[in-house]
């Protein structure tokens, strides 16, 4: 691994262990036992040197994690736990916040988010929507809608960071009310649009939406937590990436779709604006 993405890493953890201690900087710092000043210029990231062995050891030893984990080679964070499957398959099950899915948006608090969502990205969603979709694909609409609430209430947290790309046609073709939304009313592709845009404005900069063209790239439907993990979207289940090697492959792949958005984050909302008003005009399907 490059010493600049290990001492990222570290610093990542090290804020996390950090938030978790419910300690000052200055009572943190003296469990380790550095001095605050130590421990500042280890979180700043002003530097790519990591702490002496003695420094690692005694983090590790206070706050009972594998020194692995507090470097970044495995996501396994118990010290004496069993080796984690480098990949695993979850079942995406009812009840958003009973599900895994909604413990890894937690352990990534702080750090940035990717995410190509399979449609209109979920927290985005109005509640006809919500209802309409939860029809078609017989899911339940209470568990739809604890995840799209779930969702709007992360994101309204301070240290937020999350980037969201998806193709630039899944937006137009819901405009015209075409493919799985045929049946969606007019009015309420409308309202929808409205209500996006209205999001967008609100929970930018710590949201961030970028679209590109669906005919130069594509992307399957995919969350990247952080440096932890990566969750691909398969349907009712995800398939969970939990190695550092293959979370930076996917992690390259969702840049490379950023830098091939032709409409970028301060201009989402106006397109979506936009589109509202083709939705209006094509009649009420």
């Amino acid at each position: 691994m490059d010493k600049r993405d290990l001492s990222t890493i570290f610093r990542e953890r090290l804020k996390l262990l950090l938030t978790r201690s419910d300690l000052n900087q200055s009572a943190f710092a003296s469990a380790v036992g550095i001095d605050r000043s130590a421990l500042s210029q280890l979180m700043s990231g002003a530097s790519t040197r990591l702490p002496r062995a003695e420094t690692l050891l005694n983090i590790a030893a206070e706050f009972k994690v594998s020194l692995d984990w507090l470097l970044g080679l495995s996501q396994d964070e118990g010290v004496t736990g069993e080796i984690r499957e480098s990949l695993e398959i979850e079942e995406a099950p009812d009840g958003f916040d009973r599900t895994l899915l909604a413990k890894w948006f937690a352990e990534a608090a702080g750090t940035k988010i990717r995410y190509v969502p399979a449609g209109i990205p979920d927290l985005l969603r109005t509640h006809a929507l919500v209802d309409y979709e939860a029809n078609i694909t017989n899911r339940s609409r209470l568990a739809q809608a604890s995840e799209t609430q779930y969702r709007i209430e992360y994101n309204r947290r301070p240290e937020t960071d999350m980037e969201v790309c998806m193709p630039r046609h899944t937006l137009e073709i819901f405009a015209r009310g075409l493919g799985v939304w045929d049946r969606f009313p007019a009015a309420d592709r409308q309202q929808q649009l409205a209500h996006m845009a209205t999001l967008l404005d609100d929970l930018y900069p710590t949201f961030r939406l970028f679209l590109y063209d669906g005919r130069m790239r594509y992307s399957i439907p995919l969350t990247i937590f952080g440096p932890y993990r990566a969750a691909i979207y398969v349907g009712d289940m995800y398939v969970v990436l939990n190695a550092t090697q293959p979370v930076q492959a996917l992690t390259r792949h969702f840049d490379n779709l950023i830098r091939a958005a032709d409409i970028n984050p301060h201009e989402a909302a106006a397109f979506a604006r936009n589109l509202a008003g083709m939705s209006f005009a094509s009649g009420s399907a």
